[in-house]
């Protein structure tokens, strides 16, 4: 049985690793496939080391994308509840549904924050009253705010 062989990956492989993971590999697959197409590369001293400062570098990001989600979690809790005006029907049902997009909308307005409307989570709201809508603004940060939903 050949020898493994190391290599550093130049980018996300399904099944194999993420950017930058040092994995053993067998060396046909290193030689045919991997290294001709530049997904990875021998695994040197020196590529270890920017490796290593690459995975840094990714690290203080995280970190400061995490403290920007939190200062951003702040203020949303700070603004209280956000009114959103839908025409009324009958019942006190009103006509369409309240979307992600017209929360986003209303956190712009109230907090001029831009808000992913993919990171937002809302119940069916089909009548006037009170909501709680779930706003991921980080893979750990996540706020709540209050939809109050009134006749326009």
């Amino acid at each position: 049985m050949a020898k493994r062989v190391q290599l550093v990956l130049n980018q996300d492989i399904s099944k194999l690793g993420k950017l930058g993971d040092l994995v053993d590999v067998a060396p046909g697959y290193a030689r045919n496939y991997l290294i001709p197409q530049n997904l990875a590369t021998h695994a040197t001293p020196g590529i270890l080391k920017q490796v290593e400062r690459r995975r840094e570098k990714e690290r203080q990001r995280q970190l400061e994308l995490r403290q920007q989600a939190l200062e951003q979690k702040a203020a949303l809790e700070k603004i209280g509840s956000l009114q959103i005006a839908k025409p009324l029907g009958e019942n006190e049902a009103i006509f369409g549904t309240v979307t992600t997009q017209d929360v986003a909308d209303a956190i712009q307005a109230a907090t001029s924050q831009e808000i992913d409307r993919r990171g937002i989570t809302i119940p069916d709201i089909n009548h006037l009253g009170t909501y709680q809508a779930e706003v991921k603004l980080h893979s750990d940060v996540t706020a709540q705010v209050n939809i109050e939903v009134v006749a326009s």
